[in-house]
């Protein structure tokens, strides 16, 4: 008879900024147990914490970047080792710098380059999914 597995829940962040020429900017980091991917961070979700709360956790921790959550853009589940992982990712808007946990490398890049960069399909899926959300604060054009 197999073992059923639980999945174990991780949130992730899409974090991103606008910057002079009003584009938005995204946020990656390298990945700890590959660290030649590009990702948005992300993490296990704490006792006592929602995926939101967790996932702008992981985003200070990992980048060192505090952002305001502006919405979720979505879940998926994938086999890690021995694991099933579902990771529900949202949309930040940054605020500030903070100081953080780990030192990994992070890059901020505009969004084609980020697309680019992302070593998984999902991940970039994910992120032409937050377009829309982040076009919202971008300033109308005249």
């Amino acid at each position: 008879m197999k073992k059923k597995t639980s999945l174990v829940p991780q949130a992730g962040a899409i974090a991103f900024k606008i910057v002079e020429d009003d584009s938005p900017q995204i946020l990656l980091v390298r990945a700890k147990k590959t660290p030649g991917d590009w990702i948005f961070p992300k993490g296990h979700i704490e006792i006592g914490e929602t995926p939101e709360e967790a996932a702008g956790r992981e985003l200070a921790e990992e980048a060192g970047v505090r952002g305001e959550p502006v919405g979720l853009v979505g879940s998926l589940e994938f086999r890690s080792g021995d694991e099933e992982v579902r990771v529900t990712y949202y949309l930040f808007v940054f605020v500030s710098e903070v100081l953080r946990k780990e030192k990994r490398e992070r890059r901020w890049c505009r969004y084609e380059e980020a697309l680019n960069l992302l070593s998984h399909k999902n991940a970039a899926d994910f992120l032409r999914k937050a377009l829309p959300l982040m076009e919202a604060y971008l300033p109308p054009v005249s």
